[in-house]
Parts: C-alpha cells; sequence; structure tokens
C-alpha cells in the first residue's frame, strides 16, 4: 500500500482518494454495530458531507465508544482511507460526538439540488388549480405567510430517514402534489382539491418540529409535539383566520377532514399516526407519501451511478427503515445484468 497522504485541511468526501488521512466533522449516518468473523463488535456507519457520503469502519468497537454516538448528528473524526470492493471507505481511529462550528456546519449539511424558487412556484402554481374558491382561499392564507414560507422551503423533510437536506420538505411535498396531480384523474370519485390540500398540509408541521440551523436535529416542541400534532395547529389557525375573513368560505366538517388527513398519514399507529386514514383521501395521501419516501429511501441507498460493477457491494448495508438490504444494480444498464 501507498503511503498515505497528509492533507492539511478537512477533506470533501467527493475528493477522497485510496490513501489519505481523514481527521475532521462529519455528519454520521445510520451508525450499527455489527461482528466480525473473528466474534469482535465493529462499527459500521456512513459518514457524510454536503458532498457526498462514504462508508466508515472502526475495527474492535467498545460499546463505551459506541454509546456516545449512536444518536450523534455530527461525530469528529481521525483515520485515513483505503480500497475495498473497487471503492473507498474510511477506517477510522478515533471517534467521537461534535458540535459543529457555523464554518464547519456550512460544509457539512447538504442542500437539495433543485431551485428552491422554482420549486415554490410550481407548489403555488398547483394549490392555486384547485376548483373550490374556498379551498384556494385557505391554501392562500398559508401562501401568503411569508415567515412560514420561508420556513417551509428551507427545512428538511427528515432529520435522517429521506430528504434530510435543506429544501428536502419543499422538495418532497411537491414530489407528492406533481404525483397526485397525475393519478388522482385516475381515481374520479376521489376529491382532488382536498387532496392537493392534504399533500401541502401533510408535513408542514416540520417546520417547527425540526432544528436545520445546527445540524437535523428534533427542537424542544418537535420532541414535546410532533409534527403532526403541529401541522393540525397550523391548519387549525389558518382556518380561524379565513372563517373570520368569510364566514361561508368552507365548513367545519372540511375542516375535519383535512385535521383528519393530517393526523393519519403515517397509515399506522405504530408508525406514528395519530388515527388509522379514513376517508379514500386519507388512505390516498398516507399511500403516496409512503411510497415517495420509500422509493427515496430506495434510490438514495441503491448509488447506482457509483456501482461499477463488482459483485461483492451489489447490495447496500441493511437500510433499517426499509427492512433489508437494497439491490444496486439496473439488469438493463449495459454490463449490469
Amino acid at each position: 500500500m501507498t503511503a498515505t497522504e497528509s492533507v492539511p485541511a478537512q477533506p470533501e468526501i467527493r475528493g477522497l482518494n485510496a490513501t489519505q488521512r481523514v481527521d475532521g466533522v462529519y455528519s454520521i449516518v445510520n451508525p450499527q454495530l455489527a461482528l466480525a468473523k473473528n466474534g469482535n463488535s465493529y462499527l459500521k456507519c456512513l459518514l457524510r458531507d454536503a458532498t457526498g457520503e462514504v462508508a466508515a469502519r472502526l475495527w474492535n468497537c467498545r460499546d463505551s465508544v459506541f454509546q456516545p454516538i449512536a444518536n450523534a448528528a455530527f461525530v469528529r473524526v481521525s483515520g485515513r482511507t483505503e480500497p475495498y470492493n473497487n471503492a473507498i471507505q474510511v477506517i477510522i481511529e478515533s471517534i467521537e460526538p461534535a458540535e459543529p462550528s457555523p464554518d464547519e456546519l456550512s460544509r457539512l449539511v447538504p442542500t437539495t439540488k433543485f431551485d428552491v424558487d422554482e420549486m415554490l412556484g410550481e407548489v403555488k402554481s398547483i394549490l392555486r388549480s384547485m376548483s373550490h374558491p374556498g379551498m384556494r382561499a385557505l391554501a392562500e392564507t398559508f401562501l401568503g405567510d411569508e415567515a412560514l414560507m420561508r420556513r417551509f422551503s428551507r427545512a428538511p423533510a427528515a432529520a435522517s430517514l429521506h430528504h434530510a437536506f435543506l429544501g428536502g420538505l419543499l422538495e418532497h411535498t411537491l414530489q407528492l402534489l406533481k404525483v397526485a396531480d397525475r393519478i388522482v384523474p385516475l381515481y374520479p370519485e376521489l376529491n382532488r382539491d382536498i387532496v392537493l390540500m392534504g399533500l401541502f398540509l401533510h408535513d408542514l408541521g416540520k417546520t417547527v418540529e425540526l432544528d436545520w440551523e445546527r445540524g437535523f436535529n428534533y427542537t424542544t416542541r418537535g420532541n414535546l409535539i410532533g409534527h403532526v400534532v403541529d401541522g393540525m395547529f397550523l391548519l387549525r389557525s389558518k382556518f380561524g383566520a379565513l372563517k373570520a375573513s368569510d364566514p361561508s368560505a368552507l365548513s367545519a366538517t372540511v375542516l375535519t377532514v383535512l385535521e383528519h388527513i393530517v393526523a393519519s398519514h403515517h397509515g399506522q399507529l405504530e408508525f406514528g399516526a395519530a388515527k388509522m386514514p379514513s376517508t379514500p383521501e386519507a388512505v390516498f395521501v398516507a399511500m403516496l407519501d409512503n411510497l415517495d419516501a420509500k422509493t427515496f429511501m430506495a434510490i438514495t441507498n441503491a448509488r447506482r451511478d457509483e456501482w461499477d460493477g463488482d459483485a461483492q457491494s451489489a447490495f447496500s448495508d441493511k437500510v433499517w427503515a426499509l427492512e433489508t438490504r437494497i439491490y444496486r444494480p439496473d439488469p438493463l444498464r449495459p454490463g449490469n445484468a
């Protein structure tokens, strides 16, 4: 092996080569303790910054080392890279939780690759295409709240599982609205306005549940209240403002049906739903939300553009949210069969 290179500044993950030092603060993703063939425990995880992510291992990892980082968002790592299965992995020598400085955080937090203003414009356009004037008026009470829209445009959709990057909530919501706009015509019995408004509202409480100024963590309110309840609070507040200006705009039943979508969009009680989806529109919203979130996780973990054809790396590490490992090759791509 070539002598390990010395790098004075923290290297970007995207630019790592197979023989260099890695010293600095990174985001840690999916840390797990596993057993090696010799029976010793080792840490496996992903290290991430704004440029990408890389697999990392700490051999002979004691529980006293693992527990402090098990729920950490960021870690300070010292180690080295080495080639493995035609890819690069980081062999960790030391690791501990870290609190990034503002400068470090700007290098660590990933951001949507799409234009935020354009995405927000698409969301507004779809919502303004609703047919019921009262529903359009309700949408405007949200869209006209500039502070809320700034948070909506910047928030991640989750702390770690899916769309965990700045602008992720907006990207996830827009994707759902666009998919629904194409699928709802196949189900003419569904009320399009209720579906679209429900999708817009379903995760809006994450604008207060999550903190993204110092990494993707839950706020105190997020831990104690959560986005499902806060989403209903937001809806009830805006609905009340609309009724104060136009008492005949929408009925109280509309509020109840929309609140039910927010309350039930996780689909199952054990997954955080306050109620089981019990209207056709609520079932549709929950299923569509699950579809986008899990498909995104599968695509992200497949990393097909990075797979080099080596059979030993054809499967990802286990993705706990999907309860499986993801098969990475696309058999119809040349050389992937």
